[in-house]
């Protein structure tokens, strides 16, 4: 059986190292590390992701700002909103909860935001440096599955990995973060043949899963000994109305074969909020050191 991948317990010890860190920079500088949150509409899903990144703030000593926003407002209101946020000095860091309303261009949103304030990783600027080996800020759960492999001991040297989708907030990101790291990366996605999607998974010594679709990949494809990563989180309807979390993988077929696979939830969800509270701090270092 597989060994689980403690997102949740590495998270755990990752805020507390930022708390010293935290602590002494505002003890030296007098800056307190400021994440501005913006939020349109009342999706409830949001609006939970949302709550649990300010209580990170709150816990680390952070300030947080949050301006929840109608879903009647536009996108213009909103560029000016970003427009005010770049230019408080006392803002650090800037995230807009994904998704907008219908109406709303993300892109255009997101490349209005300073990229020394994009503790998200999704500018432009920063993804280009990311490409170039140059970071600056990287995108969250791509950056906390690189820690999480690093503080599991598994090098992906010389190693074969597959990273099934293609987004700009994971699937690019995180196989890009893997070629830096010296694997061998192969990139599926919805538009593979079928026949050569199965066969990517199962040659993949390190697989990291990101299409937001349930047991998509079936445990019996996945490589004797290999690293499952599983990213997504889907709901599935149960008797008692509450939902069931169940990642793109199937975790029960899956951890008869894998060395190791992050659960869901408690994997790879708490990773991504410790590491976006880490480029929150950096960038208050940062823009305190221009």
């Amino acid at each position: 059986m597989a060994t689980e991948l403690d997102g949740k317990a590495l998270s755990k010890k990752i805020r507390a190292e930022l708390a010293h860190e935290a602590e002494s920079f505002i003890a030296s500088t007098q800056v307190r590390p400021c994440l501005a949150t913006v939020l349109v509409g009342d999706d409830p899903a949001s609006a939970v992701y949302v709550r649990s990144k300010r209580r990170s703030c709150e816990r680390l000593g952070f300030e947080s700002r949050h301006f929840p926003l109608p879903v009647e407002t536009t996108q213009q209101s909103l560029l000016t909103l970003v427009a005010e946020l770049n230019a408080d000095e006392a803002v650090h860091g800037i995230l807009i909860q994904l998704p907008l309303p219908e109406g709303m261009d993300s892109s255009v949103v997101l490349d209005a935001i300073d990229p020394r304030k994009d503790v998200d990783g999704f500018h432009p600027e920063n993804v280009g440096l990311l490409a170039l080996k140059k970071a600056r800020f990287v995108s969250c759960t791509p950056k906390g599955i690189m820690r999480l492999l690093e503080e599991s001991g598994v090098d992906p040297k010389g190693r074969r990995a597959t990273v099934i989708g293609r987004s700009s907030i994971v699937g690019l990101p995180v196989a890009l973060l893997l070629t830096h790291a010296h694997a061998s990366v192969r990139i599926v996605h919805s538009r593979t043949r079928p026949e050569d999607l199965e066969a990517a998974v199962r040659e993949a010594e390190i697989l990291v899963v990101a299409v937001g679709r349930p047991a998509f990949v079936p445990g019996e494809w996945v490589r004797d000994g290999a690293i499952v990563i599983d990213v997504g989180i889907n709901r599935l309807p149960t008797d008692d109305g509450k939902g069931r979390l169940v990642g793109d993988v199937d975790f029960e077929g899956a951890s008869e074969r894998a060395a190791a696979i992050t659960p869901v939830p408690g994997g790879v969800g708490p990773m991504t909020i410790a590491m976006l509270m880490t480029n929150t701090l950096e960038a208050a270092r940062l823009q305190h050191a221009s």
